[in-house]
């Protein structure tokens, strides 16, 4: 399983599509996480302003359609995340019937993610 940060919002627009972030067309592949935990890391360093609910596609790696490379962070992976960690990265866009399950982002009081929670 790999995990992909996104609004509700923009996850909400176009179901019948696969998705494709900015990142796509920007850096040539979607940025992913390995687990959980690195997922909630990466939430907490890019993504405390961004527009809430914020969801997490669990997404089963063999049912994706575009390749997958593991890569270390560049420049350096967020606090809280060992420098040996891979991240993969999916070379096209995500294809909506690899999506396992999606989970939501549980913020604590001082505005940090804190959980991964199923949505209901």
């Amino acid at each position: 399983m790999i995990y992909h940060v996104v609004p509700r919002t923009v996850w909400d627009t176009a179901p019948d599509q696969p998705y494709a972030p900015a990142s796509l067309a920007e850096e040539g592949f979607v940025h992913c996480s390995p687990d959980e935990a690195t997922t909630l890391a990466v939430v907490n360093a890019f993504y405390r302003d961004a527009p809430r609910p914020l969801l997490v596609l669990a997404l089963d790696e063999a049912r994706l359609t575009a390749r997958v490379e593991w890569e270390a962070a560049a420049p350096a992976p967020p606090p809280g995340v060992g420098g040996d960690t891979l991240f993969p990265h999916v070379f096209g866009p995500l294809d909506r019937d690899a999506v396992e399950h999606v989970l939501e982002v549980r913020w604590d009081g001082e505005g940090r993610a804190s959980e991964l929670s199923t949505t209901g």
